[in-house]
């Protein structure tokens, strides 16, 4: 695939911390710095993001009332280099767990300190006519790259 595949999006950003910390905030502190209160879907005040860390597991936000909503779930888990989400939100964002866009999640030890994230969304075809709105989501609207700025900034604020 290249860079401009219509049915995904990429994102690379250099994280100021060890790839296991990278892993960790990602995969275990995600309520730290996805912006639950703007990026939920379930009806209820979202106060956690939370990934299972198995095959298999879910991947949802849990509301204030105890309440959850499905966001996809883990389809690869290699800690602490490789993680595959299914993303199961359709265009009008409500669960669909058989929509299965992919989200893939690298990180590279790039030194002791700093860690490339490459994320991928791919399978964007799956929207059907609304893969181009979807895709301008991802790419600049709702946009991956905010998300991971975001986890940056909280990974490399995160000691051991």
């Amino acid at each position: 695939m290249t860079e401009h595949d219509p049915n995904s999006v990429r994102k690379v950003l250099t994280v100021h911390a060890p790839r296991e910390i990278a892993w960790r905030v990602f995969t275990r502190e995600m309520g730290t710095w996805w912006p639950l209160a703007q990026y939920k879907i379930g009806r209820a005040k979202a106060v956690d993001a939370i990934i299972e860390p198995f095959v298999g597991g879910r991947w949802f936000e849990r509301g204030e009332d105890g309440s959850t909503c499905d966001w996809g779930r883990v389809l690869a888990w290699e800690p602490p280099g490789r993680l595959v989400l299914s993303w199961d939100i359709s265009a009008d964002w409500q669960p669909d767990p058989s929509l299965k866009t992919e989200i893939e999640i690298r990180f590279v030890a790039e030194s002791g300190e700093r860690t490339r994230v490459d994320l991928e969304h791919r399978h964007l075809d799956r929207y059907g006519a609304r893969r181009d709105e979807m895709r301008e989501i991802f790419d600049k609207g709702g946009d991956w790259g905010r998300l991971l700025a975001r986890f940056a900034e909280v990974a490399a604020g995160t000691r051991p």
